[in-house]
């Protein structure tokens, strides 16, 4: 392990200064994520910030807005009872989410933060264009049941691996960071970039910019919503696919239809086709088919992923199902 300064502050300004000056430079709160990374020779920080004592842990519902601070635990936030009532769909994906342990450790803007588990990029070993740009992508070709058959490149094929993600782009949530030029707002659908020719660039987030708060907005299908997730044992696993959806139903009719995708692309996959295929339509096998059929319109399986396909078209039949007695 490469040696590293460590300092801690109780100033968001503080931390966002410190980091901005040095270019190696890392927030820390939870040290779930960044602390496996710098042991597994992934990342190699010159200086990590403590940030776990700035004051960003509340969680409220005010105005028709939650608000969750960045350093609230995963675990708070799926408690919560503001949460479970009206973002059923957030609360259910935190709870899919990691162990007990971790989602006790874990804060909310470091799940949004944490990196692919995509097996290449976690073995420094490996070449990977995401951990070392040009360096190339063994999963093109090698082993790839785990990786994404939409958004991927040629350059990269890994996939993000945060239900929390997935959930949010469902309700349509927004990011705040403080930056060394100020505050700003980034929603979270384009808060995740796809790889193109650039995969070690993963998010909107500049040097320095620290996130802070989640934004979203209280409505009638964040409280209709579900999440379902696939994995391959039942605890302490990441989704092979997931889905998120949230539903307003008027007169047996799909009025307003959210959904978004994990396991399947770079970044938590909306599918403005598919939510187009269930408006203004009863929530039928044909219409769910429909919609099925938007989603994987464009995909493109690999050599052991094709199984994903038919997996996450189950996925959104069983999610919809699950919701289609409308309210």
């Amino acid at each position: 392990m490469k040696p590293f300064d460590y300092t801690r502050t109780t100033r968001a300004s503080e931390a966002v200064r410190l980091v901005a000056a040095r270019p190696q430079g890392a927030f820390v709160a939870g040290g779930t994520e960044l602390l496996n990374l710098v042991k597994d020779q992934v990342v190699a920080p010159d200086l990590v910030v403590d940030i776990s004592r700035l004051p960003l842990s509340g969680v409220e519902l005010r105005d028709g807005t939650l608000r969750v601070g960045a350093l609230a635990r995963m675990r708070e936030v799926a408690d919560h009872a503001d949460v479970r009532t009206a973002f059923p769909v957030l609360a259910q994906a935190l709870l899919a989410s990691a162990s007990p342990q971790i989602r006790n450790r874990a804060t909310i803007g470091g799940n949004l933060m944490q990196r692919t588990r995509c097996w290449y990029y976690r073995d420094a070993g490996s070449p990977c264009n995401k951990r070392a740009p040009g360096s190339g992508c063994p999963a093109l070709t090698g082993q790839n049941r785990r990786h994404a058959i939409h958004g991927g490149s040629g350059h990269c094929i890994a996939v993000h691996p945060s239900d929390l993600a997935v959930a949010l782009t469902a309700l349509r949530a927004t990011v705040i960071v403080l930056g060394p030029q100020g505050t700003r707002a980034v929603p979270l659908e384009d808060f995740y970039l796809l790889p193109g020719t650039t995969p070690h660039k993963e998010t909107a987030l500049r040097h320095g910019e620290l996130i802070t708060e989640v934004t979203v907005p209280a409505s009638r299908p964040a409280r209709h919503s579900r999440y379902l997730k696939l994995r391959d044992r039942a605890t302490f696993e990441f989704a092979v696919v997931s889905v998120a959806a949230a539903l307003t139903m008027d007169d047996g009719e799909v009025s307003d239809a959210r959904l978004a995708f994990g396991g399947i692309a770079p970044r938590p996959w909306r599918s403005a086709e598919a939510e187009e295929a269930l408006r203004g339509r009863p929530l039928t096998g044909a219409t769910i088919e429909s919609a099925a059929r938007a989603l994987l319109s464009g995909a493109r399986p690999r050599r052991h992923n094709a199984f994903k396909a038919e997996l996450v078209r189950r996925a959104l039949a069983d999610v919809l199902t699950g919701l289609g007695g409308g309210r």
